[in-house]
This record gives C-alpha cells, structure tokens and sequence, in this order.
C-alpha cells in the first residue's frame, strides 16, 4: 500500500508554524506532494521533514515567495523531473514528478484566474499544454498519480452554491469542459470513486464563516490514469486539518 497525501499549504513556512509536522507524524502518509510551498530550497524546514522520514524534492519559483511545488516520499525515488518543459509553467515552479517504479506521482499547482482576464487566459493554456504534456508522459510512463491543487471544481457537487458560481474562474464552464475531456482522456477522480456525498471541500475563502459555515470548493485532486482505478483502497479531505485556507486531501493504493 501507498498512501498519498496532497496539500495547498499555502506557505510551508506558515504550516509548519500551525503543527503541519505534528500532523505529517500523525497520519504518517508515504508521499506527500505540496503546492504552494513559496519558499526556496533551504528555506523549508528541510532537516525537521528529514527528520520525520522524508526524503525531499522540491521544485520553487524563480520570483521569491511565490507558487512552488515539493514532493516528500518515505522511500527514495528513483527519479525526479522538474518542471514539464515549457518556461512560462517551469518559471513559476508549477509541476514536479517522481518515478516509483512503473508508477510516477506528480505533485502540481494549476494556476488561478480570479486576478483578471490575462491570469485566466494563462490558466487555460495552462490546462491544454498539461494534458498534451501528460499525453506524451503517459507514452513512456503509463501509470500516472497527478496530486494537487487544479484550481477548478469538477462537478456541481464539489461547490457551494454553484448556480451562482458559473461566472467565476474555477468554476467557468469552459473549465469544467476540460475538466470533463481530461477525465475522458483516460483519468479517474479517485476521491469519487471512493464517496460521492455533497459538501466534501478542500478550500474555503478567508471571508468571515466560509469555513466555519462549510462554504467551500473541492479543488484538490489525486487524479489516476484510469489503468490504477482497480488500486484505490480508500480516500479521504482531512476537512479538520488547519494549516491553510486549503484541507490536506488523500489516497490510499495498492503499489
């Protein structure tokens, strides 16, 4: 068994100030991809992860303080790529696999739309250029576990009140239609699988009572290629864990 947790830290630094480690100990996952770490290398608390189990991989934005991915896994990885190719993505630390075996986790932070139209129009070339670099992936790596924060809700279900949210990014529906043409290209939401409940979120905004009153997103995702569908023993948000405006999420599989 692998399990695999996914979190928006939103600042590792901050997290790690708000008990992420004692949490990490706690629930003891084998892999642990972050986003939004907004820290460089050696500014992450290297020694206290080292410390626990860790072996750390991280991949950070050339501009200070801003986006960044990391992987933390048990066991070494056989092998670590940074970045997917493209420099606009790899100059903002977007994307960082590992190779497990025949099996290759991605730790990934979608880009956000919601400050103007020239961020929105840089997400959805965003998502084309992902798929069609997952499309060349999947070419030598067959069995792929991309984890992260996609900034988009799938389905009706993952938001709060979502007949008044279709004119917001992250939940336009020209992102839910690539959203429902990823899923088509062969990749599985491995949370839905497993609990297909309403009200299961993973973000909510700082304004006053989001969270308190569950008003939230279901924007973190461990998304398999469909031939891992078989694999998944469970899944599950940690909505109690409070480290950021984002929830941890998980997923346990059969390596």
């Amino acid at each position: 068994m692998k399990s695999i947790l996914s979190y928006n830290v939103n600042g590792i630094r901050s997290a790690v100030g708000k008990g992420l480690i004692d949490f990490l100990v706690e629930i003891d996952p084998d892999i642990v991809c972050f986003q939004e770490t907004k820290a460089q290398p050696g500014q992450m608390h290297e020694d206290d992860f080292k410390r626990i189990g860790y072996h750390v991989n991280a991949f950070s934005a050339v501009k200070k303080g801003y986006s960044g991915v990391a992987i933390f896994s048990k066991q070494k990885p056989d092998h670590i790529e940074y970045g997917m190719g493209i420099e606009k993505y790899d100059v903002e630390g977007r994307v960082i696999r590992a190779d497990f075996g025949d099996i290759s986790v991605i730790s990934v932070y979608f880009p956000s739309g919601t400050t103007g139209d020239i961020r929105q129009s840089f997400k959805m070339e965003f998502l084309f250029d992902f798929q069609n670099y997952l499309a060349q992936l999947r070419k030598t790596r067959t069995k792929l576990v991309i984890s992260g924060d996609y900034n988009i809700c799938r389905l009706w279900i993952d938001i709060h009140n979502p007949e008044k949210q279709q004119g917001t990014s992250g939940f336009l529906p020209e992102e839910r239609e690539w959203f429902a043409n990823f899923v088509a290209d062969g990749f599985v939401d491995s949370f839905r699988v497993i609990n297909q409940e309403k009200h299961q979120y993973s973000w909510w905004s700082y304004r006053a009572g989001a969270r308190q009153n569950n008003k939230g997103w279901r924007i973190d995702y461990h998304m398999l290629t469909d031939n891992l569908t078989d694999r998944i023993l469970d899944a599950k948000i940690f909505q109690d864990a409070i480290h950021s405006d984002h929830c941890p999420v998980w997923v346990n599989l059969d390596f």
